[in-house]
């Protein structure tokens, strides 16, 4: 199985995570409110996602996570977080923050991320 998935369907993952930490269950309806994207589009990453073995869909329509969906979303959402806390720690205000990490999660490489947590890390105790 593919680890590396595009970033819409990080989008996706992400959102089904953070759907999950308000509800018990999390069905396509659910992402379609939450990101305004159309049914249509939402059908597809959800069924990408679940060929490619990181949810399961079951008859009702409600959507779980894999071991492996977990575990990649987990990685996706500590980037998330890591980014979100150092972009606000050198004065970045909070909602564009959250964009800007929502959107450099994606395509920041381990090295860097790596370095700024390192660097975060290091500078808390200051």
């Amino acid at each position: 199985m593919e680890k590396k998935i595009l970033e819409s369907g990080e989008m996706y993952l992400e959102t089904i995570y953070l759907l999950k930490t308000r509800s018990d269950y999390v069905r396509s309806v659910d992402i379609v409110a939450e990101l305004g994207y159309s049914k249509s589009s939402v059908s597809r990453g959800v069924n990408l996602l679940k060929e490619k073995g990181y949810i399961t869909v079951d008859t009702s329509g409600k959507i779980e996570f894999t071991k492996l969906g977990l575990e990649y979303t987990k990685d996706i959402y500590e980037r998330h977080k890591i980014l979100t806390a150092f972009l606000e720690g050198i004065g970045v205000r909070a909602d564009i923050a959250e964009n800007d990490a929502c959107r450099i999660e994606h395509v920041i490489s381990p090295e860097s991320l790596n370095a700024i947590k390192t660097f975060s890390e290091r500078n808390k105790s200051k």
